[in-house]
């Protein structure tokens, strides 16, 4: 079944990120845990509403048909996310952290889908996102992706913040020049 194909693909992004977790620069400023927490928590909420782990009662009920071509749509928009974040890890390389900090000769990196987007991971992460929401059809999911959002924004309000007060007029700049999240509109 096409179900499948989705939680092999999600595996798959996370065996990689779990690869390359151990490879990072020294962190020599991180936030707080209650702000890891915060979004952290969102996080979670948003990953139990898309997976459908258990039955959520009304919420298990379809907001598009069951079809093939739905979830094969679906199925194409989770790869694309997917990849292009795993793209973005990679370009970021040992600059990488799942939580917001700055790393020991941090840089700002502006090639690969940094030229596109401020927080490509996060853009791939939520077109997946959603692409898996259309996938299994649930109305779960339409409740999931708008709070996986939430929690992802309020991350790269951080970020952005940390990225400011290290790289100063050079980030701001690239404020200007690169949307935050989605390429050429938000």
């Amino acid at each position: 079944m096409l179900n499948d194909w989705f939680r092999i693909l999600w595996a798959l992004f996370i065996l990689v990120w779990l690869a390359g977790a151990g490879s990072s620069k020294r962190t020599v400023r991180q936030e707080s845990m209650g702000s890891r927490i915060v979004y952290g928590g969102l996080m979670a909420i948003a990953v139990v509403l898309i997976f459908k782990f258990w039955s959520l009662g009304p919420l298990d009920r379809r907001f598009v048909p069951a079809t093939e071509g739905i979830a094969v749509c679906g199925l194409i928009l989770t790869a694309a996310g997917l990849a292009f974040a795993i793209w973005a890890r990679v370009t970021l390389g040992r600059n990488w952290s799942g939580a917001v900090t700055i790393k020991q000769d941090h840089r700002l990196i502006r090639e690969g889908p940094y030229r596109l987007v401020r927080h490509p991971i996060y853009f791939g992460v939520l077109l997946a996102m959603a692409g898996t929401a259309i996938g299994f059809g649930s109305f779960s999911g339409l409740i999931g992706v708008p709070i996986a959002s939430m929690a992802l924004w309020t991350k790269a309000s951080m970020e952005e913040q940390f990225m400011i007060e290290q790289f100063g007029a050079d980030y701001i700049r690239y404020q200007h020049e690169v949307k935050a999240i989605i390429p050429r509109v938000l």
